[in-house]
């Protein structure tokens, strides 16, 4: 009996010297700090996802609003009835109190050239050119609100009246409104230039100016923004879908042979995509521990269906093996993200199951 187990002890040697002098192999020493990388490292998809989320904080414009105004908030002034029938006395009569209103705005009596405004509308409900004298009026003392309410109707009647965009503007501008200020004094200046108009231009394009090329600005940032966080929701898709596929081809909970460098690389990619573990095993047809190990790697690789069991013949795969650093088997490598994390050289059934539990509740 001892004889023939000095025999058997004496073949399995000599079958292990010569499978290692044909792969070339020198034993790993397991101290070694070098790590096998199997994947590149991977974007990381979600922290581009929440940077694109953030809200684009606008910065402040610098603007001269040195002749910007608080709004007036009194009761809106009296307003014509445009269904009254204008008579000719009315008419004249209205003309008188436009007279009169001009020579209160000659010499300053504002509130005075409002009533005459005010009684002319009412008798000659129709005339654009009165509600924009009155705004004119308006615009002097300081009420822009006001004015603007008599340039609309003004614009209502004469959607041409030169006046009426010009006190509008003015208005506008009193009130901070740069842009629609500077639209309303351009249409002015094509329909009646005056140099009063001029005048206001020149104060309000340079602020009307500033706001446009921010509003460009941030406009083409949030632009930038919708493409990159279409980008990265396509990214996102795609991604689900390669892990989707990734999992099919995983096939959970069962042990999957390997035929290939190439197709242990494609489950080590499948494996990084899902953050998987991934044990590889390295057998031989011909090792008796590694007849005792396979099916209780079969049973673990049902218990612990979210890691990836893969099992290469080393006679099979001797380039793998060989890339490996295999020097006996049973051998299984623990690999998470790409990278060699750990291993268990031997029929060690409680070992290797104690860091298979200890690596998968690391996931």
């Amino acid at each position: 009996m001892i004889l023939l187990w000095i025999s058997s002890r004496v073949i399995s040697k000599a079958l292990e010297l010569e499978f290692q002098k044909s792969l070339n192999l020198h034993v790993q020493d397991e101290s070694d700090d070098d790590i096998k990388s199997t994947d590149a490292p991977k974007p990381n998809l979600s922290t581009e996802k929440d940077d694109i989320d953030d809200e684009i904080v606008e910065s402040d414009i610098e603007l001269d609003n040195s002749d910007v105004i608080e709004p007036d908030n009194e009761p809106p002034q009296k307003m014509g009835n445009p269904s009254v029938e204008v008579t000719e006395e009315n008419w004249d009569a209205a003309q008188l109190a436009k007279g009169k209103a001009m020579e209160a705005i000659s010499e300053g009596k504002l509130d005075e050239a409002i009533e005459h405004l005010t009684e002319a509308i009412l008798l000659n409900p129709g005339s654009a050119i009165l509600y924009a004298t009155r705004a004119s009026v308006f615009v002097k003392m300081n009420k822009p609100n006001a004015a603007i309410r008599d340039t609309d109707v003004a614009l209502q009647i004469n959607p041409d009246s030169a006046k009426g965009y010009k006190f509008r503007g003015m208005a506008r501008a009193l009130l901070g409104q740069w842009e629609e200020a500077a639209r309303d004094l351009h249409v002015a200046s094509k329909l009646d230039y005056d140099e009063e108009i001029g005048s206001v231009l020149k104060k309000v394009e340079p602020n009307a100016h500033k706001i446009e090329e921010h509003n460009r600005k941030y406009e083409r940032l949030r632009k930038e923004r919708g493409l990159k966080k279409a980008g990265c929701e396509r990214q996102h898709r795609q991604a689900e879908a390669k892990g989707q596929e990734a999992a099919f081809a995983l096939h959970d909970g069962h042990v999957l042979s390997i035929h290939s460098a190439s197709e242990l690389e494609t489950k080590f990619n499948a494996a990084s995509s899902l953050s998987r573990l991934v044990i590889l095993y390295f057998t031989a047809s011909w090792c008796g521990p590694c007849r005792f190990m396979s099916p209780v790697y079969e049973s673990l690789a049902g218990k612990y269906s979210q890691v990836v069991f893969l099992k290469a013949d080393i006679d099979e795969l001797r380039d793998v093996a060989a890339r490996w650093n295999i020097s006996s088997v049973p051998t299984f490598f623990f690999i998470r993200n790409g990278k060699e994390i750990d291993k268990v050289i031997g029929a060690d059934k409680s070992g290797l199951e104690g860091k298979i539990a200890q690596y998968a509740s690391q996931s």
